[in-house]
């Protein structure tokens, strides 16, 4: 019984760690993470975007009930799964264009991805990436698969980064990826599989299946980008991914 319940702690405990890694929840966010706890984590991130997913969907349910239509809804959803990750992807997301498009070398690509202001290629890509999710949850043929589809699209999004955690290694000596750590193989693996089960359960799974293909197809893009521009990965890089990951499962939604 002992085990178990130690066990059962450490999954807990993990499980957390990837809620205060991927989320800006109030109640998670005084509670100090070490980080090789968020490489022992990474097996659970799909269970941190299952929970921003859910607060979107939320906020959406709401927004029908009295009547918005869906394109302020969606726009409202998205809003709120901003609002409970602190805009940390869209952040790296931005970053990480301004790195890459901005810079010539490596050095100045870490820089600018490290500079806190946003530059052009990152405006662009910022606006895109809400446009887009915006989009097509909005043209979704009904609310009941819009809800779906945004808590799927969140939890399968982040299934995605131990993937890159594990394939590349972090691009500097310091910052979040290299204090987060390499993911064990393990965890890559059931992050992947819950993602799958946690999409192929709000979506049809053949469509699961679809998403899953061109997730993998986006992991190995961003994989060779990364190393070809800075020779690794960083946190922003990660959130670009994720924001990537979400508009892939999203448009396979609208097929």
């Amino acid at each position: 019984m002992t085990t178990s319940t130690s066990w059962l702690e450490a999954r807990a405990e993990e499980i957390q760690a990837s809620l205060i890694f991927c989320t800006r929840l109030p109640l998670l966010r005084a509670t100090p993470i070490a980080g090789g706890a968020i490489a022992k984590a990474a097996w659970a991130f799909p269970f941190a975007g299952l929970v921003v997913g859910l607060v979107g969907a939320i906020v959406y349910a709401l927004a029908h009930k009295f009547g918005l239509p869906p394109w302020p809804g969606a726009a409202l959803a998205v809003a709120a799964t901003v609002l409970v990750t602190g805009a940390l992807h869209e952040d790296g997301l931005a970053d990480t264009a301004d790195g890459f498009g901005g810079g010539t070398t490596r050095e100045q690509k870490l820089a600018i991805m490290r500079d806190s202001h946003i530059g052009v290629y990152g405006v662009c890509a910022l606006t895109l990436s809400i446009v887009l999710r915006v989009a097509a949850l909005a043209s979704l043929p009904n609310a009941h698969l819009l809800v779906w589809a945004l808590i799927g699209s969140h939890a399968a999004a982040r299934a995605t980064l131990p993937a890159l955690m594990f394939l590349l290694p972090p691009a500097r000596s310091d910052g979040l990826s290299f204090v987060a750590g390499q993911p064990a193989s393990d965890g890559v693996a059931a992050a992947a599989v819950l993602g799958f089960l946690i999409l192929a359960f709000c979506l049809h799974p053949v469509r699961a299946v679809v998403a899953l293909i061109f997730l993998a197809v986006a992991v190995a893009l961003m994989a060779w980008l990364s190393m070809r521009q800075i020779e690794g990965q960083t946190g922003d890089v990660l959130g670009a991914l994720e924001q990537v990951s979400e508009i892939v499962v999203l448009l396979v939604a609208l097929g």
